[in-house]
């Protein structure tokens, strides 16, 4: 039975789920950065979505989700070659987590008993093809930091100690929360998030209200709410699905891409990973929406979420940065 809330029933916050949802039409664009209040939904999110993309296909066995048995590692000892579906990995990464037990290392039990070199496969292992999450990614050793950019950057986990020399997949949509109170990212890190968005606790009545209501109906009679809002999460599956078919065909006129470099020049965002993730999550939108040709109203749309947080510190600007990025995408775009 699927316990986890239905993404469609999730209320307001309509940033950090088209956030979500355009993750999930192109994985490339290097995950979702959620700041914001405790309470307001983060991981409530990420975990809704996941439930309602289709199973991924694969080995059974296989400790790293591989679709067929020729992508299997070849450290990894397959029990069963049986090509079987499950849920897509939505794993946890906490704060506390040794480095072991984040890429993997050295299986002791067996060495001890049987003397034998084996490598136990650590969480980067288990989220491969699905989501890694990170909760108050903010406050994480910088240790870890280090990893996660390495393994970020290449899509594979490497580990060489021990005596053993291990590398396997380690593709996941990096999703991270915080509280920007208890302390800053890393800038290094903060720059590997395709996209960022900030959520508050709803202040209108009317709102709290309708939360309250669906999360009492969601426990009190799960059934009726889930189908209830099937359908609906259903659909936005459809779309995810269609859009990722349509994705490729996006065709991108040359005055878009003018458009790109201009917002990041006028803004003044390092680096070009500014100007290929904005167009890439326009790209991702266009195929949600549909459409088949890029307009600056992609632009316009997903410009705060690609942006804001490539921003240099202004201390003479008080305003946020989503707010420097509308002001400067009117000035730019018109």
């Amino acid at each position: 039975m699927n316990t986890a809330y239905p993404f469609s029933a999730i209320v307001g916050q309509a940033a950090m789920k088209q956030a979500m949802i355009l993750t999930a039409v192109d994985p490339g664009i290097g995950g979702v950065l959620v700041f914001g209040d405790r309470g307001t939904g983060k991981s409530t999110a990420v975990r809704a979505l996941a439930a309602l993309l289709p199973p991924i296909r694969a080995v059974e066995s296989c400790p790293v989700n591989a679709p067929k048995t020729a992508d299997c590692p070849e450290w990894a000892e397959l029990g069963s070659r049986k090509i079987v579906t499950r849920p897509t990995p939505v794993i946890d990464l906490p704060l506390g987590a040794t480095e072991d037990r984040v890429v993997g290392a050295l299986d002791i039990e067996r060495a001890l008993t049987r003397g034998e070199k084996a490598f136990e496969p650590g969480l980067l292992a288990r989220a491969n093809r699905g989501y890694l999450y990170i909760d108050e990614v903010n406050l994480l050793e910088d240790h870890i930091v280090d990893l996660l950019l390495d393994v970020a950057q290449s899509g594979e986990n490497v580990v060489e100690r021990e005596g053993l020399s291990i590398r396997h997949a380690a593709r996941f949509v990096l999703v991270g929360s915080g509280n920007p109170e208890e302390g800053e990212l890393r800038p290094q890190l903060l720059d590997r998030f395709g996209l960022s968005v900030e959520v508050r606790s709803p202040s209108e009545v009317a709102e709290r209200v309708e939360v309250i209501k669906r999360r009492d109906a969601f426990e009190s009679d799960h059934d009726t709410f889930m189908e209830h809002y099937s359908a609906e999460d259903a659909t936005i599956r459809e779309r995810i699905l269609k859009a990722r078919k349509r994705l490729a065909k996006i065709r991108t006129p040359d005055d878009l891409l003018e458009d790109c470099a201009a917002l990041c020049i006028a803004l003044g965002s390092d680096g070009l990973r500014g100007e290929l993730t904005l167009l890439r999550t326009a790209r991702a939108l266009a195929a949600y929406d549909g459409k088949r040709v890029l307009t600056r109203d992609h632009l316009r749309a997903i410009a705060p979420s690609a942006l804001s947080h490539r921003l240099r510190r202004d201390p003479l600007d008080e305003a946020g940065s989503g707010t420097r990025v509308m002001r400067v995408v009117a000035e730019v775009l018109g």
